[in-house]
């Protein structure tokens, strides 16, 4: 690993661990919450769980897991040019969507409405009770017992009230502290990889045009100099070397924006990072063209027929499983029963819920409300 700066996330001046363990005997601290994460049930249940287009709509689509692993590819290179924690940043980048439901942000914004009352739901919450507690892998913890820094990473957003409740981890958002330089990586890399990759398989899928799209500029600036350097491609080798540009300009803006931001900053220290305003992002040419595919997005992908239809549909589902495990607990795994046992019906239906996959949760609609399935 090449030498860290003085004010990246080191094993050193790390928070630690809240239930102290030995230290690892081949790896850094990171690199064992990285290994943690990639072995939990929840990562792997990520490979079936929707970005954009339900997972049996195609396989060439874009999962949480595939997401996932992008956000992990730019992060890790990011923080690595900028003398960062790479591992890091990568293992926040792999836990950032663990607590992601089924059918994207339709079933995240069900569940939502579905706990309103009981404190409602949001997936970045969810991410972090799933490694703070849910997780059952270890024999002397709950969850995966990562160190703070990873936790903070994975905390993207956080009312004043959760904030409280969480003590040491939730203290930033009250005292308006940014969490560390490479939790900051994180949340870019994510926006850097859905936006470019919502492109390409809105195109695959046939929602999106390359003629719309030539109403970006991202995209045409971009487009042009693909057709200018390769006239004789085109389809989807075309589309591969235009959003590989894409991604590469991004990623240069970010980089050489952040350094000159970090520069000016003078920091010396972690301590520093937390009390100077955000110091990853990009340069304002680049920002609005960011802001305009994000807004094109929004009108033309999301808000489609076809896809609303399909996030129409994933919200009865959800709707409808929650309102019958809570009506009637005895429908609820023996686990998720004990739960609610020890807490409430509605948070460990919640629970339930936003752990399953795609097809587990249409699965379960159908026993509990097809006919054929007796």
């Amino acid at each position: 690993m090449p030498e860290l700066a003085a004010y990246a996330v080191s094993d050193a001046c790390s928070r630690g661990r809240a239930i102290a363990e030995p230290r690892p005997k081949a790896r850094g601290e990171f690199q064992r919450d990285r290994d943690r994460i990639v072995h939990s049930t929840a990562f792997r249940r990520l490979e079936y769980k929707t970005q954009v287009f339900v997972n049996h709509e195609g396989d060439l689509f874009r999962t949480r897991l595939t997401h996932s692993i992008e956000v992990a590819q730019i992060a890790r290179s990011v923080a690595r040019t900028l003398q960062l924690n790479d591992d890091l940043a990568e293992a926040i980048a792999l836990a950032h969507d663990l607590g992601h439901t089924p059918f994207g942000h339709a079933g995240q914004d069900a569940l939502n409405e579905c706990m309103q009352g009981q404190g409602g739901f949001e997936h970045n919450l969810q991410s972090l009770r799933i490694v703070d507690r849910l997780e059952e892998r270890y024999g002397a913890f709950d969850g995966l017992n990562l160190m703070f820094e990873t936790r903070e990473g994975i905390l993207k957003h956080c009312s004043s009230a959760r904030a409280r409740e969480l003590g040491d981890l939730g203290r930033r958002f009250l005292e308006h502290r940014q969490p560390s330089l490479e939790a900051q990586i994180c949340n870019l890399a994510d926006e850097i990889a859905y936006n470019n990759h919502d492109v390409d398989d809105g195109l695959r899928s046939g929602v999106l045009t390359l003629e719309q799209l030539q109403g970006v500029s991202l995209f045409a600036r971009h487009a042009a100099e693909v057709d200018a350097e390769f006239p004789c491609i085109a389809g989807r080798r075309r589309v591969h070397e235009t959003i590989r540009r894409m991604i590469d300009a991004q990623v240069t803006d970010l980089l050489a924006e952040s350094g000159r931001r970090i520069a000016d900053a003078a920091l010396a220290s972690l301590d520093d990072v937390h009390r100077a305003p955000p110091l990853i992002g990009f340069a304002v040419a680049m920002d609005a063209e960011n802001r305009e595919l994000k807004s094109f997005l929004r009108e033309h992908l999301y808000r489609h027929f076809e896809v609303l239809r399909m996030t129409a549909k994933a919200r009865r589902v959800i709707h409808d499983l929650f309102s019958a495990f809570v009506a009637d607990a005895r429908l609820l795994p023996p686990q998720y029963q004990a739960m609610a046992a020890e807490g409430t019906i509605q948070r460990a239906t919640a629970d339930y819920i936003a752990g399953m996959t795609d097809r587990y949760s249409m699965k379960e609609h159908r026993r509990l409300f097809a006919v054929s399935e007796f």
